[in-house]
């Protein structure tokens, strides 16, 4: 009996070209990205995906990482740190870029406003046409509306929308995502997620949440 998709095949459903495993891309250096994870997209080729990260220079060091079951919709793009200007001058034009003399003010590292990495948690759902600056956390279980902008950190269980990306409210009252938190399904193995699917995706009651917690722990 199948239970489960295979979590090592680019594309787990062959009838379906618009979705695939983002982890089973070839790899690139500073990015993560955890099973099950799915980028979407019905224009283009999912298998594009690493398009949508831009000014992610590997000499600077910071990295993407998304965690496991992550929904990623079309049109979804990641900003990272190597779009950012020097910004304590009179000027934030990058003169050096273009040589020609001008490289004489190549700005160090150290000078360069850094954010550090972006971090998806697990089972975030990024909705179409999401922008993610760098340095920004989003926390396990959040959803991020279409066309948002995501400027700042994001609070696990917790959606939010707009440009820039404010909080329309908590999917669950603080006792329920303290237990979610706990529980941290996305760690299970194959066979647990199988036989709690019917819970996963209908229940979040606290006495079903304790039931598994016993489960699990």
């Amino acid at each position: 009996m199948t239970i489960a998709p295979d979590k090592n095949k680019l594309y787990p459903n062959e009838n379906i070209r618009t979705v695939c495993y983002i982890k089973n891309l070839p790899s690139r250096p500073n990015v993560e990205i955890g099973d099950y994870t799915y980028y979407s997209d019905n224009k283009n080729s999912p298998e594009n995906f690493y398009d949508h990260i831009q000014h992610h220079y590997e000499f600077l060091g910071d990295k993407l990482i998304i965690g496991k079951f992550c929904a990623i919709a079309e049109g979804v793009t990641f900003i990272m740190n190597g779009a950012n200007h020097r910004m304590d001058g009179i000027t934030t034009y990058p003169f050096n870029i273009f040589a020609g003399g001008w490289e004489k003010v190549t700005p160090t590292l150290e000078q360069l406003p850094f954010k550090g990495d972006t971090v998806i948690g697990n089972d975030v759902w990024l909705g179409q046409n999401v922008t993610i600056m760098p340095g920004v956390v989003i926390g396990d279980g959040a959803i991020v509306a279409s066309n948002s902008t995501v400027v700042k950190d994001i609070e696990p269980y917790t959606i939010v929308g707009g440009n820039p990306a404010k909080v329309i409210k908590k999917r669950f009252n603080d006792e329920t995502i303290i237990a979610l938190l706990k529980l941290q399904w996305w760690n299970w193995d194959e066979q647990q997620i199988f036989d709690h699917l019917e819970q996963l995706v209908s229940v979040h009651d606290m006495d079903t949440l304790k039931k598994l917690l016993n489960l699990v722990n």
